[in-house]
């Protein structure tokens, strides 16, 4: 095990492995005894490449493994528009994203911001947070709000160290949503209605926000296996990440939404649309 500088009690211990077999067991004790099939099940569902790249970039952490990951699965991020991170005012700001590839996303703007403003986080939830090599980026939230008393507590947790990291002068990132885009009756992929509860603390902050829009979405049959069930679709995720040899991942930047502008919308209902809007306003590609 790898010694974490980050000696908070809360977090969880930074592993070389993301998702290892006492984990598994630890969740469903039914694989007590039963290290091949989870070993089968991990290759299955590529977990065992998502473990093995950890383990051999955990000495880059943060920014530098985010990009070493798209070099390595042979894919590229393309950003249209940064020269607006030029003409932001010195001190905190917020991003908002639309989440068309899961984890991808959090990974792309680790990759994407972090090398411009280190102290950069994301909002993320608490199963990203198990990728050690990346947690000094990260906040984890329980994005299901659960009943369980100890996921609850992480979440409390996760919103106060957010509106004090934005206090301090920092930069945040938010995902609205809070789950990754679906396929509406409309037959077109999107983010589900965005979460008041974040938008409430985006109204509390009262700092500069950048919309930040992900052009494209995972496979179609990904897609497919969230209208059978949620739970298959959080499956397939790490296959998602692995199956991009060849993507150009197409990254628009927003122009600045200042306070003043936030402040005309009095609901978090009025300015989740609002910030919606505004973000998917982005996502016609001028070449």
């Amino acid at each position: 095990m790898i010694e974490d500088n980050n000696k908070d009690k809360d977090q969880l211990p930074f592993k070389r492995m993301v998702l290892d077999y006492d984990d598994v067991c630890e969740m469903a004790p039914f694989f007590k005894g039963k290290e091949k099939l989870v070993n089968r099940i991990f290759h299955w569902l590529a977990m065992d490449k998502t473990n093995d790249y950890h383990s051999r970039n955990l000495h880059r952490p943060g920014p530098d493994f985010a990009h070493n990951l798209f070099v390595e699965i042979g894919a590229k991020v393309t950003l249209r528009n940064a020269e607006v991170f030029d003409k932001l005012p010195e001190g905190a700001f917020i991003t908002v994203s639309n989440h068309p590839f899961g984890a991808l996303d959090g990974v792309a703007l680790i990759d994407i911001m972090g090398h411009r403003y280190p102290d950069y986080k994301v909002m993320v939830n608490m199963i990203l947070n198990h990728i050690g090599a990346l947690r000094g980026n990260f906040i984890a939230v329980d994005a299901l709000a659960s009943n369980d008393p100890a996921k609850r507590a992480v979440s409390v947790k996760g919103i106060a160290d957010a509106m004090r990291h934005v206090k301090q002068g920092h930069p945040l990132g938010f995902f609205p949503a809070g789950a990754v885009s679906k396929l509406t009756w409309g037959m077109r992929i999107e983010d589900r209605e965005w979460q008041p509860s974040v938008i409430r603390i985006i109204q509390k902050l009262k700092v500069p926000v950048v919309p930040i829009y992900f052009h494209g979405h995972n496979s179609w049959f990904f897609t497919l296996l969230g209208m059978i069930d949620w739970r298959l679709r959080t499956l397939r995720l790490q296959r998602e990440v692995f199956n991009k040899k060849g993507y150009e991942f197409r990254v628009s930047v927003g122009d600045i939404i200042t306070p003043e502008e936030l402040a005309k919308y009095e609901t978090p209902e009025e300015l989740g649309v609002f910030l919606k809007q505004q973000t998917y306003k982005l996502k016609k590609w001028q070449q």
